[in-house]
């Protein structure tokens, strides 16, 4: 009950097609990348420096811009005295 087959012409296309997709794929940057490990280690390394530098001027900008809102605030004297003494002393940092 074997029967044999010859692919047909769409089928000898779609395996061409294919060949070339995948060996356009293997010549793609993220392929390159991980295809040596000291290049993955070292692009995620430098990955994770720029996210967790990016993340902490963030936040810094954000606390910062958040202190000096909240000092406007005159109306409420206790988080308008403690934002403005955070105001101050970020100045006197710089």
């Amino acid at each position: 009950m074997t029967q044999e087959t010859t692919p047909t012409e769409a089928q000898t296309q779609a395996i061409a097609r294919l060949t070339r997709e995948v060996e356009r794929l293997n010549t793609h940057r993220f392929v390159i990348i991980h295809n040596s490990l000291w290049r993955l280690l070292l692009f995620q390394f430098a990955r994770g420096l720029a996210f967790g530098l990016g993340s902490v001027m963030g936040a810094t900008i954000l606390v910062s811009l958040l202190a000096w809102w909240v000092s406007q605030f005159e109306f409420l004297p206790l988080i308008g005295e403690w934002a403005a003494e955070i105001v101050d002393r970020i100045e006197e940092s710089r």
